[in-house]
């Protein structure tokens, strides 16, 4: 399978009723048992930096199987807590053990480099028993590329599993990078006897109503990497909560009148800490599990912009890593050119030895001017001079890039054209191969100039033009707003189609448009370039029955060629992409229709396990009584797509925090009916932390705002 094809059709089902724990560069997916079974090609593992260590994790009670009670993620997102009871069967003394007189509980989490584990069994007869349980572990170290479908002719060597002692099984695997990568896993209670099934027992006596405990850790190491102090079940559980407790500091407390949509906020906010990793440049949210479980540029710098007025402390760490990963030489093989901004980094065997491009990766055209966009809109969220002091080379280059290589032709416009043998074709935010054409179907021709990478140019054009002004290079600044002016003058007269009553989706090669109906048009709204008179004409469009279908924007409209509504990127729903629609419909005043795709995306989650919004769903058109139809191998947490809500609500509340002004400004703010009132607790600015109450007064039908500790000399303003 070509490259380009896994991102819009992937080869692997997943199993609706899987549950996932991720913290950092690993991840597990588990049936709702707790185990993991190596049936055909699932993707059920223990995943570290981009490798499946663990395929096979399987509890026994007596060498049966086990019935389940109930499977829960807690609400903190970090454990899954499992029952289990026994199924009736019979004891070598001949005694018939009733089924349900034996309780287990899994209690299970993913911690740094490594998987805990503790199992409470509990004798509910009035007698004693004698049981053993057994856990049986294998790994295929599988690349997660391998796991996604990519076929390899060769790959490494499995080496024998062994216990060492009667606490300690290693599995042990030589890559053909030539790094040993093993599984080692470390029980607190000696097992009986490790057999040739790799399944460790372990007796159990249990007296009547007695309880006896059995934890175990598994951790992963490379060879060509440090290890890290192997931690016990008991310490590793005592350092999850600081760990949350500092991640969840990056965000203010949010509560409305509704409880589901308090409780929507609420899990958003936690997976998306549970997708925050830590680096050496602050914390940054990795894209999604089990597919995009690391940093993406693009990913990340949206999950900023969408989070920014609540959580501006993660924006700048965002700016910081992807400085720090900024590309500064040309080489083809990563499409990186200099002052280029990140796609992503991969860890891993393929990675290694160049089976798959993207160890560091490059083949992005928006994260460039997305990163300046963000650098702006942070500094006007915050008025940090020193971090923007410290980025500015970056900026700078990131402009020069824009202008060097971003524009091929010199006509203004950005395109692009990969570069790499093996990397994306399309390389806008829908990258699949098949994302890009012309009404009649057929495939754009490149370089192709999409029509919300234009905004994204000129938005970070006007932001860096401010930021100039602000470090002192005036000549600096009055060039980007005369470029600025320019591109929006040359972008509202190509790519403007009166026929469609939209923006054309892009531009080819030969700057012939591709004249087709998508959620692109949308983003273009969020950027601002668009003059509001057609602006207005987009915002009917867009919320057609074509392409809205009740539950968002479609990616492709349903009478474009290409519509297919279970398809990647050619009419299913991204709540991302209808999260930046919506903040551009309120943008150009348009707030009753960004209400009504918040309210659909809501209404999408009351059907959704967790209230957990997924990579993406179906586009068919909503049904009464039923939920959106789910894409069946969507990333679930997906850092932008749980991020959305939090945009949604900015663009309602039309709010603006300018510590330059010492101001909070709510401009014409809007409660739909299902919201009385939302309540913000701890909110940043500038050092101080304000709490804020936006009512809505449901005889006048207008919201007021006020506040209960008002910093000194900061004003309220509300805009009617």
């Amino acid at each position: 399978m070509d490259i380009n094809e896994l991102d819009n059709a992937y080869a692997l089902p997943v199993d609706d009723r899987i549950q996932v724990l991720n913290h950092c560069d690993t991840f597990a997916i588990l049936n709702r048992w707790g185990n993991i079974h190596p049936k055909g090609r699932q993707i059920q593992g223990l995943y570290n930096r981009d490798t499946r260590f663990i395929n096979c994790l399987i509890l026994l009670l007596n060498d049966q199987q086990l019935d389940l009670l109930s499977s829960t993620i807690t609400e903190e997102n970090d454990i899954l807590s499992t029952d289990l009871c026994n199924l009736s069967f019979t004891l070598p003394d001949g005694t018939v053990l009733p089924h349900g007189s034996i309780h287990i509980r899994r209690s299970q989490f993913v911690k740094d480099d490594g998987f805990h584990e503790k199992i409470e069994v509990e004798n509910f007869l009035d007698y004693a028993v004698e049981l053993f349980l057994s856990l049986q572990f294998k790994g295929d170290f599988a690349d997660i590329f391998e796991v996604r479908g990519l076929h390899r002719e060769r790959k490494g060597k499995l080496l024998a599993i062994h216990a060492n002692g009667n606490n300690y099984i290693e599995i042990p695997y030589l890559g053909l990078d030539r790094v040993q990568r093993k599984a080692i896993v470390h029980f607190s209670t000696a097992f009986d006897q490790f057999n040739e099934d790799y399944r460790a027992s372990f007796p159990i006596q249990l007296a009547a109503k007695q309880t006896r405990f059995l934890d175990y850790a598994i951790h992963f190491e490379e060879a060509d990497r440090t290890s890290k102090p192997v931690q016990t079940y008991k310490r590793a559980k005592a350092l999850l909560a600081p760990n949350l407790q500092e991640k969840n500091a990056y965000f203010p407390i949010v509560e409305t009148s509704n409880e589901q949509f308090t409780h929507w906020i609420h899990r958003s906010r936690a997976d998306l800490v549970s997708l925050m990793a830590d680096t050496p440049h602050g914390r940054y949210p990795y894209a999604g599990v089990p597919w995009y479980n690391t940093a993406f540029g693009r990913d990340g710098i949206i999950t900023a912009l969408q989070t920014l007025w609540l959580a501006p402390d993660l924006a700048k760490d965002v700016l910081l890593f992807l400085s720090a990963y900024q590309a500064t030489t040309a080489d083809a093989a990563a499409d990186a050119e200099p002052g280029k901004i990140l796609h992503e980094t991969r860890n891993g065997e393929m990675v290694a030895l160049n089976e798959v491009p993207f160890k560091r990766y490059y083949g992005t055209i928006d994260a460039t001017p997305l990163y300046i966009l963000l650098a702006g809109e942070y500094y006007q969220r915050t008025a940090d001079t020193e971090t923007i002091k410290q980025i500015w080379p970056n900026i700078c280059a990131a402009l020069e890039w824009i202008d060097t290589y971003g524009d091929q032709d010199g006509d203004g416009f950005v395109e692009y054209h990969h570069k790499a043998e093996n990397g994306l074709t399309n390389q806008g935010w829908k990258d699949s191969y098949d994302s890009i054409s012309y009404a009649n179907g057929n495939l754009a021709k490149p370089p192709i100039a999409l029509c919300e990478v234009q905004g994204y140019v000129y938005t970070a054009k006007l932001h860096a033009a401010k930021l100039a002004k602000l470090l002192g290079d005036k000549p600096l600044a009055e060039r980007l707003e005369t470029e600025s002016k320019q591109l929006r003058k040359a972008f509202n007269e190509a790519f403007w189609n009166d026929g469609i009553n939209s923006f054309v989706l892009a531009l080819d090669g030969d700057k012939k448009p591709c004249n087709v109906k998508s959620s692109n048009a949308g983003q273009v709204l969020f950027t601002g370039i668009a003059y509001p008179h057609r602006a207005a004409k987009l915002v009917k469009t867009l919320m057609r029955p074509e392409l809205f279908c009740g539950w968002g924007i479609r990616t492709l409209a349903t009478d474009e060629a290409r519509y297919n509504p279970m398809s990647y990127h050619n009419g299913s729903v991204w709540p991302h992409d209808v999260s930046l629609i919506a903040e551009g419909f309120a943008q150009y005043g348009f707030i009753k229709e960004a209400a009504q795709l918040t309210t659909g995306l809501f209404d999408a989650s009351l059907f959704i396990p967790l209230q957990r919004l997924p990579e993406l769903f179906c586009g068919f058109d909503r049904r009464k009584g039923e939920g959106p139809t789910a894409y069946p191998v969507a990333c679930s947490p997906q850092a932008w797509s749980v991020s959305s809500v939090f945009l949604l609500l900015k663009a309602l509340l039309r709010i603006r925090i300018v510590p330059s002004q010492k101001s909070i400004y709510f401009d014409n703010p809007y409660l739909p009916t299902y919201l009385d009132w939302i309540r913000i607790k701890d909110l940043s600015v500038d050092s101080l932390k304000v709490n804020l109450e936006i009512l809505r007064n449901k005889d006048k039908n207008h919201v007021s705002v006020k506040w209960d500790n008002q910093p000194k000399d900061w004003k309220l303003i509300l805009v009617k």
